[in-house]
C-alpha cells in the first residue's frame, strides 16, 4: 500500500513554511524534501532495499529528521537506538534488527565505534560529524554525492522498528507494517485535534516511540517542529514562548521538572493548548501544580509501543478523574481479564489487552508476539480497572505485583500516595524478601531538597490512607531513582539490590 507522498505535497504547497527548527537551524519544507530524497538516494547507493533496516543514534537533530524521512520516502525502516546504551547493548540492536546501515549522531559516534567489533554481517556505518572514524563513511558527503530528487515509490510513512525499553528483559524489536502506520497516524491527529497550524515541542529523546511518532505526524500535517537536542527546562520554556509552542509530549518526570522552571520563573505559555502525557503514570499532585502554571491543557494517555495509544483522558478530566488513563479510543477493544481466563468486573482489576488495527509484531520473535496474543488480543502485562463511567485505570504492571502473605499489592497504589506527601521527589515500591509473608512492601524514595521526611513520617502518613497491608514496611532513601530517558522506573534495577541475595527472585 503506498498513498501520496505528505512531504513532497508539502515542498510544493508550504514551501518556505518552517518545517523543523533545532538551535539556529531551521529547515523550510521545500529543503526537507530535497534533502529527504538525498539521503533516499543515499542509502540507495549503499545497497539499501524496500524493507530494510537503517539504525540512527542521535540526539535530536536536523540531520535525524533528513535521514528519518530519507529512509521513510526509500521504503526502508528506520531502527531509533537508544543513545544511553554502550558497548554489547548497541551490537545486540544492530544485530537483532539486521541493520544494513547504521548511522550515528556527532555524540554518538564513539560509542557506536566502540559497538562495531560486535556487530555481524555487512552493516556500513556513517558519521555524522566532521572527523569520521576509519572505515565509516560521512553523511555529508553522502548527501552532497547524491541527488535531491528521488525516484521511487515510498510516500514518506514507511514501516517503523521501536525497540521497547528492556525493562524485563532484552529489548525487542517492535514492528509496525507500513499501513499500520498510517492508520495510526491519522486516528491520533483526530484524537488530539491536531491541525497544520500547530507548532510542537520535541523534547524527549527520540529513540522513545511517542516522541519520534508526535514529531512524524506533526509533519504529516505541514506542522512546525521544533526540537531542543535534549530536554532542559528553562530553554524548554523559552522555546515555547519565542516559536509560540501549541503542543508537546513528555513523559512525568519531564512535565514536573518544566512546572518547577515556570514556578521558579515564569515564561509566557499561553500558546500552549495539548502538553500531552504518557510513557508512565503522572502524580495527581503534579496535575494541579501543571494546571496551575499552564491552564486546562493536559492530556494523558495509556498506550504502548506495540499497540499505540489505547485510552486517551481529556484536559477536563484531568482533575476529576484522579488516577485515570482515560476512556478507550475508537477502534479499540479492550478487555480486562481473570487469572482463569474471565472478564473482571467494573472495579476489579484484571490483565490489560487491547485488540485494534495497528498491533505490531516483534521482529523475528513470532514466540513473543505468540505469548503477547490471547485470542487476538494484545497484552504487555499491565493490570487495570474500569470505572462505572468506562474510565481505565492502570494499578501496575503484572511482574511489578507484591504478593504479601497470598494478597495482591499494587505498588502504583502505594506510589500515588507518597507522591502526595510534600517531603517527596519521586518514589518507588517493590516486593523484597520476608521470611514470614513471602515478600513485603518496601518504599525507596527521593526527598525533595531541602525538606526532610522519616521513614516513621512516610509509613504513618500512608496508614493513614491506605488499608495496613498495603502500607510500606520499610523505606530506603536514595539520591535519585533510576528512571530512562522517557521516564520509565526501572524497578528490576531496584529489586536486584534485595533479591540478589535471597537465593530466589519471587
Amino acid at each position: 500500500m503506498r498513498g501520496v507522498d505528505f512531504l513532497a505535497g508539502h515542498a510544493e504547497s508550504l514551501a518556505k513554511k518552517a518545517a523543523v527548527i533545532c538551535g539556529d537551524e531551521t529547515l523550510d519544507f521545500a529543503t526537507l524534501n530535497k534533502r529527504a530524497s538525498q539521503a533516499a538516494n543515499a542509502f540507495a547507493g549503499l545497497g539499501c532495499k524496500e524493507g530494510d533496516r537503517v539504525a540512527w543514534m542521535s540526539f535530536n537533530s536536523i540531520a535525524g529528521t533528513e535521514i528519518a524521512n530519507g529512509v521513510r520516502r526509500a521504503g526502508l525502516v528506520i531502527v531509533p537506538v537508544n543513545y544511553r546504551l554502550r558497548g554489547a547493548e548497541i551490537a545486540y540492536v544492530l544485530n537483532d534488527s539486521g541493520a544494513r546501515v547504521a548511522a550515528a549522531g556527532p555524540d554518538h559516534v564513539d560509542a557506536m565505534a566502540a559497538a562495531a567489533a560486535g556487530v555481524k554481517g555487512d552493516v556500513r556505518f556513517v558519521a555524522a560529524r566532521a572527523n569520521v572514524p576509519s572505515g565509516w563513511l560521512s553523511y555529508r558527503e553522502l548527501m552532497s554525492g547524491s541527488p535531491d530528487e528521488y525516484d521511487g515509490t515510498g510516500d514518506g510513512l514507511g514501516p517503523s522498528m521501536i525497540y521497547t525499553s528492556g525493562t524485563t528483559g532484552n529489548p525487542k524489536g517492535a514492528w509496525r507494517p507500513h499501513g499500520v502506520d498510517i492508520a495510526n497516524v491519522l486516528q491520533v491527529i483526530a484524537i488530539f485535534e491536531l491541525t497544520q497550524s500547530d507548532v510542537h515541542l520535541a523534547c524527549g529523546p527520540g529513540y522513545h516511540s511517542a516522541v519520534s511518532f508526535f514529531s512524524a505526524l506533526h509533519q504529516v500535517l505541514g506542522a512546525t517542529v521544533v526540537m531542543q537536542p535534549t530536554f532542559e527546562a528553562d530553554d524548554a520554556l523559552d522555546l515555547i514562548a519565542r516559536h509560540r509552542v501549541t503542543t508537546s509530549f513528555m513523559a512525568p518526570t519531564l512535565l514536573q521538572r518544566l512546572v518547577e522552571a515556570q514556578e521558579r520563573r515564569p515564561r509566557d505559555a499561553t500558546s500552549l493548548r495539548a502538553l500531552i502525557l504518557g510513557a508512565a503514570p503522572c502524580p495527581h499532585a503534579l496535575k494541579v501544580r501543571a494546571e496551575a502554571a499552564f491552564g486546562q491543557v493536559l492530556w494523558e494517555f495509556y498506550g504502548a509501543t506495540e499497540t499505540g495509544i489505547n485510552t486517551v483522558l481529556r484536559p477536563e478530566d484531568q482533575l476529576r478523574k484522579p488516577g485515570s488513563c482515560g476512556t478507550a479510543v475508537p477502534g479499540q477493544e479492550i478487555r480486562l481479564m481473570r487469572d482463569d481466563g474471565t472478564q473482571a468486573d467494573t472495579g476489579e482489576p484484571g490483565e490489560l489487552m487491547v485488540r485494534n488495527t495497528w498491533q505490531a509484531e516483534y521482529f523475528n520473535r513470532p514466540d513473543a508476539t505468540s505469548d503477547s496474543l490471547h485470542d487476538g488480543f494484545f497484552s504487555v502485562g499491565d493490570i487495570a480497572y474500569r470505572d462505572g463511567e468506562g474510565y481505565y485505570y492502570v494499578c501496575d504492571r503484572r511482574i511489578d505485583m507484591i504478593i504479601s502473605g497470598g494478597v495482591n499489592i499494587y505498588p502504583a497504589e502505594v506510589e500515588a500516595v507518597l507522591h502526595a506527601h510534600p517531603a517527596v521527589m519521586d518514589a518507588a515500591v517493590i516486593g523484597v524478601p520476608d521470611d514470614q509473608w513471602g515478600e513485603s512492601v518496601k518504599a525507596v524514595v527521593q526527598v525533595r531538597r531541602p525538606m526532610t521526611v522519616t521513614q516513621e513520617e512516610l509509613v504513618a502518613f500512608c496508614a493513614e490512607r491506605l488499608a495496613g497491608y498495603k502500607k510500606p514496611r520499610s523505606v530506603d532513601f536514595v539520591d535519585e531513582l533510576p528512571r530512562d530517558d522517557a521516564g520509565k522506573l526501572l524497578k528490576r534495577k531496584l529489586r536486584d539490590a534485595y533479591w540478589s541475595s535471597a537465593g530466589r527472585f519471587i
